[in-house]
């Protein structure tokens, strides 16, 4: 478990999933990014399944408008299939709306299982 690269993956997550806003791209990262049959922790409930993230993440960046974008935090920590990235999030140039972190559990060095953790405001 040693030899996941816990910065690269939770940062393209970031990235490549939930800052995509093509669907078609979006869903070649969260096949390359999860496991067959991921679940997302989110603060309003429990999301099951590569489809229903791409949903979540495309409805988020159809709600925000077209800059709204999330930025890492720092470099990802991790270890024994554990890993977590702090982040803000907001328009660019813009004020920011929302901080937190994406802590996930790791299985083939893939997510298997992803909370968001959203810092209080």
């Amino acid at each position: 478990m040693s030899d996941i690269n816990y910065d690269l993956l939770l940062r393209s997550n970031l990235q490549r999933v939930f800052n995509e806003r093509n669907p078609d791209h979006r869903a070649r990262a969260l096949a390359e990014l999860y496991v067959d049959d991921p679940v997302m922790f989110e603060p309003e409930g429990v999301v099951v399944g590569r489809e229903a993230i791409s949903a979540v993440a495309g409805k988020l960046l159809d709600q925000f408008g077209p800059t709204f974008s999330f930025k890492p935090d720092g470099v990802a920590l991790g270890h024994h299939g554990f890993g977590l990235l702090r982040w803000h999030a907001g328009p660019d140039g813009g004020p920011v709306a929302v901080t937190g972190a994406d802590a996930a559990e790791f299985t083939g060095g893939r997510i298997a299982r992803l909370w968001v953790l959203l810092d209080r405001q």
